[in-house]
């Protein structure tokens, strides 16, 4: 009510209205509280999917005055840096009468963007519920742990766990690299938390960077420091649980 700036009876009676002109239960009510029903999950992913084709017409008729059309997308920072720029060339080349507007952020933000409906379509990493979205693999990346060439463990590294007395370099929350690594650690019963330091860095360069600085540890698409493996500056840490 307080951000519909209506009263709540008011809100009430719309939610009333609805339910009578749907004859079914839009919520379900449990003590003070209320959620939505599954016949209101499916008006409420119906109407935001009527909003979104709503943006996307009112976009489309503007490319027909102008004459050309307009695509606009997101992809994440590792994906945009180390995974497309060769196929996004090619695509460009081919539509010479297409403009092109490309969001780089991770991959909660832009799926939020993708659920506005200000983006046309979005390729992110990570984990993600694809029920809400039409979703195709792109491709499939390794996922690995790595360290500076430099690094000294204090003992061999053979698990998970042995990397906890390590400082990690992680990325911000809300990214798909971010996410894998939360969810890997959770099926064995450990958290970030439990690694003797973490810098937090919105930056995939400057983690690179760090990395080939002796400032740590991280877990990396090996797209991303595939150069670096191969000039021998950074390694992979073979894990037996990972």
């Amino acid at each position: 009510s307080e951000e519909l700036n209506l009263t709540q009876p008011a809100v009430s009676q719309h939610i009333k209205y609805l339910e009578s002109r749907y004859d079914t239960p839009l919520f379900i009510r449990e003590k003070k509280k209320l959620r939505l029903s599954p016949a209101g999950e499916i008006l409420r992913s119906t109407l935001e999917s009527m909003r979104n084709d709503e943006n996307t017409l009112k976009k489309r008729m503007k490319e027909s005055l102008s004459g050309k059309r307009v695509l606009t997308f997101g992809v994440t920072m590792t994906i945009g840096e180390y995974a497309i720029t060769a196929s996004l060339a090619e695509f460009i080349k081919k539509h010479p009468d297409t403009d092109f507007h490309i969001r780089y952020s991770n991959t909660e933000h832009l799926l939020s963007e993708l659920h506005d409906g200000t983006l046309d379509f979005a390729i992110v990493e990570g984990c993600f519920e694809p029920k809400n979205y039409l979703t195709r693999i792109y491709r499939n990346e390794e996922y690995i742990a790595v360290a500076s060439c430099e690094h000294q463990f204090a003992k061999p590294i053979h698990s998970l766990k042995d990397l906890t007395k390590e400082r990690l370099l992680i990325r911000e929350p809300g990214s798909g690299t971010r996410e894998i690594l939360i969810r890997a650690l959770a099926l064995k019963n450990m958290t970030i938390a439990e690694f003797a330091h973490i810098v937090e860095v919105g930056n995939i360069h400057t983690i690179v960077a760090l990395l080939k600085q002796d400032c740590g540890i991280s877990f990396l698409y090996k797209a991303a420091v595939q150069q670096e493996i191969e000039e021998g500056t950074l390694r992979e840490i073979p894990l037996d649980d990972f």
